[in-house]
């Protein structure tokens, strides 16, 4: 299989709202808007919010996006009124993550890569 593209879709229970979350809250670029959707850049993916959906934000998904700062990103996430639903720590594989959610409840992983972290490492 030969990927071309990617994007994340959701289906939230008020697109107006969400979408403006992700547009005015987090301040996502968007790329492309259609009639019953909003497609934000994520770093070298997509986001997609299309259409409404029914049941909202299920424990099982998360958006993970790594911040270059994460202290700043939480810092200027609180600023704009968005609640942190568990603080930054360091995980046992070696990565700083914080957590907010979405207006449905879509886990929203922040990520920062430390600098002595593998993922820095380059293997040139």
């Amino acid at each position: 299989m030969e990927v071309l593209s990617s994007r994340i879709l959701l289906k939230p229970r008020n697109r107006r709202i969400t979408t403006e979350f992700y547009r005015d809250v987090l301040g996502l670029a968007v790329y492309r808007e259609f009639p019953v959707g909003t497609v934000f850049f994520l770093g070298q993916g997509f986001l997609e919010i299309v259409g409404e959906g029914e049941q909202g934000a299920g424990p099982d998904v998360a958006l993970w996006l790594q911040v270059r700062d994460l202290a700043d990103t939480l810092a200027e996430l609180t600023v704009r009124g968005v609640p942190i639903v568990r603080e930054a720590r360091r995980e046992p594989w070696g990565l700083d993550e914080a957590w907010i959610a979405d207006p449905d409840g879509t886990r929203i992983v922040l990520v920062q890569i430390p600098e002595d972290h593998p993922l820095r490492a380059d293997t040139r």
